[in-house]
């Protein structure tokens, strides 16, 4: 092996021998792909000759394999991708194959963090009916996940309790340098969650892909990938007093969103990294979804080490890391500024206390600003409210959530000190207000007590309702009966959080609006009960302004010197483990799974089988004609089932509880359910005609009917479709039903101005082909009506990345309108992929492939 060299008796790659003088003229993200290329690349020469060649202009369009060294998912993207797995096994047993040949090559984790529901909050007891819910709900598809320990090598489920997936892996899963089968190596992995890069914080090369690309590198595929442009931020100065690194996570995500980083990494420099602690680290690189990049990546430094000690590693380890990364020049350095494709410059004493919104992550404005940031959307002044009722512009949802910030003490302890403060001068939310804490992790209860603060935040509301992502991934549960009554008044309804994303209908499917912000604002803002004021400035009670009770930095260190013990890290993952309710769920073990066609969460999918035949030139349908930002929660969404749905009849149908019918997320594995959820977010508008209810399309007779319902009609007739949308198209979560809905109505082709790149890859994956609309052409300058037939050739062996591809729009008149389209490919396993039909029918042929080689 090239450049092999040892440290400790065992086997390393010699990054310094292998890249001379231009090593650290490389960002720190191409240091890692080099080693990673050069230890498993199969001409591993010819991968290094690439990168160091993207050294002369910062951009390539060489190809590199990078295959990480683990895989981590959440339950509801690994739900589906187990369902895909147990159907390819029977697609493979049913041709005669044998079904163990589909195993993980790869350690896979799974955190069990997106099901908790917000049912019982602001009272003793909240989080056990919260949990007892939980299992109620899910256990068919526990009992699904528990089937795969029992019949998947190297799987591995962290049940309900044990947090959120990015916090799991900062506190107890990332090792930063890895000991495996005689070799020290960075730590590196993929994740089914767009919020994966929140490692990066740590120093650890980590992604988010979507489920169906992450079933391809369990089964030993690479991701391949160009090699990268890297967009250089440098950072200068420190956050001022008062500042929280939520407000500069917020300031960096509305700076990068300005430019256009699809498909490219991010990676920070300069002098102010080291004014930031981990901690603020894993708050901004949490963030890369909503910047749009794919990484947001803080090389390793003391503070990684520091951060290693306090979460209970062993002194030995974190010697070693620091041991290995400065001989690999893998430490980072202040003073060097590396090669970068781009560069933008952030001046940290510049950041302001900030909050984003009302619709999008990206939309900071100053924590002053929240009401004239909805009075344009609500068209009017606040309307008067009755006594006693929740006013317009109410705070009716308060939640202290996601991974995002609850996976720093420093912001936690933070929250606790406004709750303290708040509690003494005798302070209580508004009853409108529901109010919640959901750490990141079980470790978070224990450094609260220890600090005194959990008392504090309970009698102000906010106490733990559970331990995972809850509000932020639409799991917030019923809104209060007052919020419900003031919207049916018409006065708008808020909230505010302190997640990663507020599109309308995220955090609940009945509220348009919402604030991302630090878990102290949280409180505050709870405490005033609306956001028709400026919080900095205005009284939050009779008396009592913010300055009255925001922690000084003294204040919160101290704080934090009494909450920390690294001993809790392990004691409280432990336990969390050892969860009896999980003990005690039974499952089946076989190496096939035992499907129940009365199932109303586990079905087999009619996609994932062997490729089948279809056309490579088609005149399809326009299905869908969408504008700008759709998201994948607009796609697919993930919050409760409304009873009186497409989705909630069907399930109704089958004898499930009306008032009961739990949330799209944790029916994933249904993909009847999942189809009749598709584009139902009430913000969606089928451009194809007025007046298209969402979820719904018109057919060429007049007729206006749900999207799988109008997706047989199409089928019957052997007419394929073809979705056509806007700027950004599938921002939002990694979720694969956005793709495997699209796919399910027959879909071969989506036409966008622009693409978020998982989303972009989930469409590949599932055999549709991506087409970026040329400059100047839009949904709405088409202008396309329900009988204009669009013509499309799907030849793969025409197929290239970035390639032209010949569009004709066949008008009802009878006028045709060509234009070139370009292919959304990126790279030559892609183009495999579509000429497969999609990655499931890939993986089936290569298993058989490799089955009858041996």
């Amino acid at each position: 092996m090239p450049f092999a060299s040892t440290i400790r008796g065992q086997k390393i790659i010699d990054l310094p021998a292998a890249a001379g003088a231009d090593l650290i003229r490389l960002p720190h993200i191409h240091r890692l792909l080099l080693e990673n290329v050069l230890r498993n690349a199969p001409d591993p020469q010819a991968a290094r000759a690439a990168i160091l060649a993207w050294l002369e202009t910062g951009r390539s369009e060489a190809e590199i394999p990078f295959l990480p060294g683990r895989v981590l998912m959440h339950d509801t993207t690994c739900g589906p991708a187990l369902v895909d797995i147990a159907a390819m096994r029977s697609a493979l047993a049913e041709a005669g194959h044998d079904p163990q040949l589909l195993n993980p090559v790869l350690p896979v984790d799974v955190s069990t963090d997106h099901s908790l529901a917000v049912d019982a909050y602001a009272a003793p007891g909240a989080m056990a009916r919260n949990i007892q819910n939980e299992y109620r709900r899910n256990a068919e598809r526990y009992r699904f996940m528990k089937w795969a320990t029992n019949s998947l090598s190297n799987f591995r489920v962290h049940p309900p309790g044990t947090g959120i997936m990015h916090t799991l892996n900062l506190e107890r899963l990332a090792t930063v340098v890895t000991e495996r089968d005689g070799w020290i190596m960075p730590d590196t992995l993929i994740g089914t969650d767009s919020h994966t890069p929140m490692i990066n914080g740590i120093g650890v090369l980590a992604w988010g892909v979507g489920g169906i690309e992450a079933e391809s590198v369990m089964f030993g595929m690479p991701v391949m990938l160009r090699v990268p442009e890297v967009v250089g931020v440098r950072l200068t100065g420190r956050l001022r007093e008062g500042v929280t690194a939520t407000d500069l996570a917020l300031t960096v995500t509305e700076t990068l969103r300005r430019i256009d980083l699809a498909d490219r990494f991010v990676e920070f420099f300069g002098p102010g990294v080291s004014a930031l602690s981990a901690g603020d680290r894993a708050v901004v690189a949490n963030m890369t979804p909503e910047f749009g990049g794919n990484s947001g990546f803080f090389p390793v430094d003391q503070a990684t080490i520091a951060y290693l000690h306090q979460t209970g590693r062993t002194p030995a380890h974190c010697a070693l890391v620091e041991e290995y990364c400065r001989r690999q020049s893998l430490w980072f350095d202040p003073s060097q500024s590396p090669v970068f494709t781009e560069v933008v410059a952030l001046d940290l004493g510049a950041v302001e206390v900030s909050v984003a919104g009302p619709r999008r992550p990206q939309d900071r404005i100053p924590a002053s600003a929240t009401a004239q940031a909805t009075a344009a959307m609500r068209g009017h002044a606040p309307l008067p409210a009755p006594p006693g009722q929740a006013p317009d512009g109410a705070v009716a949802i308060a939640a202290i959530t996601s991974c995002t910030n609850t996976s720093d003490p420093r912001l936690l302890v933070a929250a606790g000190l406004v709750a303290r403060k708040a509690r003494g001068l005798g302070l209580r939310p508004p009853a409108h207000v529901k109010t919640s804490l959901a750490p990141g992790s079980p470790t978070a209860q224990r450094y609260l007590e220890r600090a005194g603060l959990l008392e504090d935040l309970e009698a102000v509301g906010f106490g733990i309702v559970g331990y995972g992502c809850t509000t932020c991934i639409g799991n917030s549960g019923p809104l209060p009966d007052t919020a419900v009554e003031a919207q049916a008044a018409g006065r708008l309804q808020v909230a505010v959080l302190s997640g990663n994303r507020n599109f309308p209908g995220r955090v609940h499917p009945q509220l348009e609006a919402g604030f991302l912000a630090s878990p102290p604002l949280v409180v505050a803002f709870a405490l005033a009960g609306d956001i028709e004021r400026d919080i900095l400035h205005d009284e939050i009670a009779p008396g009592v302004g913010l300055a009255d009770l925001w922690p000084s930095g003294a204040e919160i260190d101290a704080a934090l010197a009494r909450a920390q013990d690294a001993d809790d890290y392990a004691a409280a993952y432990d336990q969390a483990e050892a969860s009896g309710l999980w003990r005690d769920l039974d499952a089946p073990d076989a190496p096939l799974f035992p499907w129940d066609p009365a199932s109303t969460y586990i079905r087999r999918p009619p996609f994932a089988g062997f490729a089948g035949t279809r056309p490579r030139q088609i005149v399809a349908a326009p299905i869908l004609v969408l504008g700008d930002d759709i998201t994948t929660d607009h796609i697919s969404p993930a919050g409760a089932i409304p009873a009186d749905s497409e989705a909630g009849r069907y399930l109704i149908e089958r004898s499930e509880r009306p008032d009961d019918l739990n949330v799209f997320s944790s029916r994933r594995g249904n993909w009847q359910a999942m189809l009749r959820g598709l584009f139902t977010n009430k913000s969606v508008r089928n451009l194809l005609a007025e007046d298209i209810p969402p979820g719904s399309t018109i057919l060429p007779d007049g007729r206006i009917l749900p999207l799988w319902r109008a997706a047989e009609h199409y089928r019957e007739s052997s007419t394929p479709v073809v979705i056509v949308a806007g700027k950004r198209y599938g921002m939002g979560s990694s979720r694969d039903w956005a793709a495997k809905g699209a796919a399910l109505l027959g879909t071969r082709a989506v036409l966008a101005t622009s693409f978020e790149r998982i989303h972009r890859s989930n469409l590949i994956g599932m055999g549709i082909l991506p087409l970026r609309l040329p400059a100047g052409i839009s949904p709405q300058s088409l202008a396309l009506t329900v009988s204009d037939r669009i013509g499309i050739t799907l030849d793969p062996s025409r197929l290239q990345p970035r390639a032209p591809v010949a569009v004709a729009i066949h008008r009802a008149s009878g006028t045709v309108e060509e234009f070139d389209a370009t292919a959304a490919i990126e790279t030559s396993i892609e183009v495999e992929t579509l000429a497969k039909d999609g990655l499931m029918p890939l993986i089936l042929d290569r298993a058989a492939r490799a089955e009858a080689a041996n």
